[in-house]
């Protein structure tokens, strides 16, 4: 499912483990799982949720001696971890898991763990990849054994999210989410008692240390009949789908979220320009793949959606990722937004740094072209970047094209961040900028706009 070369490999589930190496993914199912993962895929509904694209389309590559069974996974063009998604993507992630989860309930089978790592994400749409978490059910027992983990993984974050203000990104530094304690000493009394976080959080956290529920589970008590057990699982799937709904902003507004329409060193006159020459180079590149760096809103992004490509469309900002994944799902544009900071982007994290990769190692040549528009100056400026480095790390990323902004030290935008600091960076001008980029690149397009910005098309050397 990782489109990167390096090897990779997942070992803690014990049904079997994923071995990813060179683009291609494979994942060895233990021989007490085998005929459960292997029914789930061979069924009606396995058949039913690869044709809609909500799973991963897997195929049987062997048996081996001890009974195991390695499976061979369709490749996700680009993989994105929780720690990089927008509250709607965890969204669109839970009520996957949830939706899987009720409908296995009819083949006699449920979900053992829900996590969002058992997703990622093909444009716009979740994917469920994990099908060694599907598993055979007690007919009789009416408790999702996965349930305290959805919550830990899917609810409490979002909650912590939405308020208290924690981001989403932390997650990175919690595999297994939150527990109830977590929250409860940073939540006011009328929240702790308000819906959802009473029963999500305070009434767990006074609870946890009472031996009976604990245990009563285990001891059989709550045993039922199956059409009862039944309908009580698909009571506590409803039940959870609302918690998560109520968990999801509605509208996210931020600095930047509004930016595209409030910029005012952009006249209508220099964006339709800059639109027009970027419809010119990608009609002379004809890109499959896009890269968009500091993508915002996704305004660039949808438009080279329209041009066939396969974007994904990093931002920093949640709200601007936010309205962009929005917009790209509502109309099935082929945009994967991620959270990402290009100047600190994820690093790989796990067991020996090794479980889950980093953001660049996932990113290194696997476009055809990157755009980097009104982004430049903030890498130099903000984030202290040097040129050359800058350089380096597009040349990187791109197979082939690069589009990138030239904002000139008289930008308006290009002097506020710049703040005084005009013995550091007072110097750049575009011929420094252009013996940077051309150790890596060489000139097709440029394109000056009447606020002196200039736009490039270089192709890779």
């Amino acid at each position: 499912m990782q489109s990167n070369t390096r090897s990779l490999q997942t070992f803690r589930d014990p049904a079997g483990s994923l071995h990813i190496e060179n683009g291609r993914v494979f994942r060895t199912v233990s021989p007490p799982y085998a005929e459960v993962v292997l029914g789930f895929i061979r069924s009606d509904v396995g058949a039913r949720w690869v044709a809609s694209g909500r799973l991963v389309s897997t195929a049987v590559k062997s048996w081996q001696e001890d009974g195991a069974v390695l499976l061979e996974h369709e490749r996700i063009p680009f993989s994105s971890y929780p720690w990089e998604w927008t509250p709607g993507q965890w969204g669109a992630a839970g009520n996957l898991t949830l939706d899987l989860c009720e409908e296995l309930l009819d083949l006699g089978l449920i979900l053992k763990d829900a996590t969002p790592l058992n997703i990622l994400f093909d444009g716009p749409r979740p994917v469920f990849v994990d099908v060694s978490s599907v598993e055979k059910r007690d007919p009789a027992n009416p408790i999702w054994l996965a349930y305290a983990q959805f919550v830990r993984t899917f609810l409490l974050p979002l909650a912590a999210s939405k308020y208290l203000g924690w981001p989403l990104s932390a997650y990175l530094q919690r595999r297994d989410g939150y527990e109830p304690a977590d929250l409860y000493p940073y939540l006011p009394t009328f929240r702790r008692w308000s819906w959802p976080l009473r029963s999500l959080v305070t009434l767990p956290y006074l609870l946890e240390n009472r031996k009976d529920m604990r245990t009563s589970a285990l001891e059989g008590r709550w045993k039922k009949t199956p059409d009862l057990a039944t309908v009580m699982l698909r009571h506590t799937l409803r039940s959870l789908r609302k918690t998560l709904r109520s968990l999801l902003p509605e509208n996210m507004h931020s600095r930047w979220s509004g930016y595209p329409e409030s910029a005012r060193h952009y006249c209508e006159e220099d964006q339709v320009a800059k639109k027009e020459f970027l419809r010119r180079a990608l009609l002379m590149t004809k890109p499959k793949t896009v890269l968009d760096l500091g993508a915002n809103t996704g305004i660039y992004s949808r438009l080279a959606a329209s041009h066939n490509a396969r974007v994904v469309a990093w931002d920093s900002d949640v709200s601007a990722c936010q309205a962009s994944w929005r917009i790209a799902h509502a109309e099935k544009l082929s945009i994967q937004v991620v959270v990402a900071d290009v100047a600190r982007p994820a690093p790989a994290v796990g067991w020996r740094n090794a479980e889950s990769l980093s953001l660049l190692d996932r990113a290194d040549s696997q476009f055809d072209c990157v755009l980097m528009l009104g982004l430049l100056h903030h890498l130099l400026l903000s984030d202290q970047i040097p040129l050359s480095e800058v350089a380096r790390l597009t040349r990187d990323l791109t197979r082939n094209w690069l589009i990138i902004e030239w904002v000139p030290r008289s930008d308006p935008r290009f002097i506020e961040i710049l703040r005084g600091r005009d013995a550091l960076y007072g110097f750049l001008n575009e011929d420094i900028f252009l013996n940077a980029f051309l150790n890596y690149f060489s000139c097709v397009l440029r394109e000056p706009l009447t606020n002196g910005r200039i736009l490039f098309l270089l192709k890779a050397i």
